[in-house]
């Protein structure tokens, strides 16, 4: 009968210890006790629960400009006829104009009067380079084309723009109330 008291009283002191030393880390310096070696916070906290809102900046992750490219003769192919030649040099001109387009808008040593005169340089440029790869007839095409892209894109704007105004007048009614 003791052996049997002794045997459960030896496996409940081992265990005892093992929950012990795991509280307070295994004797390897990082229990509450320790201050979780050298990460601070003690107390059971660790980084994630020190670090609060994080403040990064979340920039919209920025598409190539030959996808965009693609995207845009893709949808001017059936209706300029185009074939697979035209595409692929209209798609290069295209994605060659964004690239300048981008470096333009980046530019901070210019005025914005100066890069609007710009950006209006090279889209004249671009429009030139794509109608010598057109035949006559899809010149008319490429033109009317790209007069309802306008359109289309300044529909967009103005539905971006109205949803903006929209959260705006809701943020101005939240604080009211």
């Amino acid at each position: 009968m003791k052996l049997i008291q002794s045997f459960f009283l030896l496996v409940f002191t081992l265990l005892s210890l093992n929950s012990v030393s795991a509280q307070y880390g295994n004797g390897y310096n990082n229990g509450y006790g320790n201050g979780y070696g050298g990460r601070g916070g003690g107390m059971g906290m660790d980084r994630s629960m020190m670090q609060g809102p994080q403040s990064s900046p979340s920039k919209p992750k920025e598409v190539p400009v030959e996808e965009t490219a693609a995207k845009i003769v893709e949808q001017m192919k059936p209706e300029v006829n185009l074939d697979e030649l035209q595409v692929i040099a209209i798609t290069n001109v295209l994605a060659d104009s964004m690239r300048e387009q981008g470096v333009l808008l980046k530019n901070e040593s210019s005025s914005q009067d100066q890069k609007v005169e710009q950006i209006n340089a090279l889209r004249e440029v671009t429009n030139k380079k794509i109608t010598a790869f057109l035949n006559p007839g899809q010149v008319e095409k490429y033109t009317a084309f790209m007069a309802n892209f306008k359109e289309i894109k300044k529909t967009k704007s103005k539905k971006k723009k109205d949803k903006k105004e929209v959260k705006e007048d809701t943020e101005e009614i939240k604080p009211a109330e």
